[in-house]
């Protein structure tokens, strides 16, 4: 078990979560793996039951509002994100860029897509909830990747602004409302 490592699970609060590319490689740079990443996200919100919130995809990390699942918990959902996600990476038979492979030096197995672990908040004020989309939603003018955040396609901005659904759902729910209390477990 990874000491020190605390997730609270169980009390039906928002995740928003961080996870970042390996070694903040700008893995998600091109247009279709960030498009591939959305599809990913559709089938694990899905599969998993849970309310995608918001979420932003930028080149080399990715941010998520997301409620409990009803299936599994959050840790759950990401490390099946990341797991399908890499393997429909690999499938596609697109190189991975990274210092190491570009050096021209053998290596054995393909370069990792994603850092381990990732970063979770627990949101239970609706206060928070919108701080958290706007910071998500204005990261890629911040960044200076587009002018404004109806520009960059790959965040719930549209949705929110334009009630445009794109690749991945948000605020969304197709199956019948199940909310019960779990109990709260945690790690670490």
């Amino acid at each position: 078990m990874t000491q020190g490592l605390h997730r609270d699970y169980g009390s039906n609060d928002l995740h928003f979560i961080t996870t970042s590319c390996y070694h903040r490689e700008p893995v998600l740079s091109p247009p279709q793996r960030r498009d591939l990443l959305l599809d990913t996200l559709e089938e694990t919100r899905l599969r998993y039951h849970f309310v995608l919130v918001g979420f932003v995809i930028m080149p080399e990390h990715l941010h998520l509002l997301i409620a409990e699942p009803d299936t599994g918990d959050p840790s759950v959902v990401m490390k099946v994100l990341k797991e399908r996600f890499t393997r429909k990476l690999r499938t596609a038979g697109a190189p991975l860029i990274t210092p190491f492979a570009m050096s021209g030096l053998p290596h054995p197995e393909p370069a990792p897509v994603w850092q381990k672990r990732f970063y979770d908040f627990n949101i239970w004020t609706d206060e928070k909830r919108i701080e958290k989309l706007r910071y998500m939603h204005r990261n890629p003018v911040k960044r200076g990747l587009v002018a404004r955040p109806e520009d960059w396609q790959w965040s719930s901005f549209r949705a929110y602004a334009y009630g445009v659904q794109g690749r991945a759902r948000v605020n969304v729910q197709e199956w019948p409302l199940g909310i019960g209390r779990r109990p709260v477990c945690s790690f670490g």
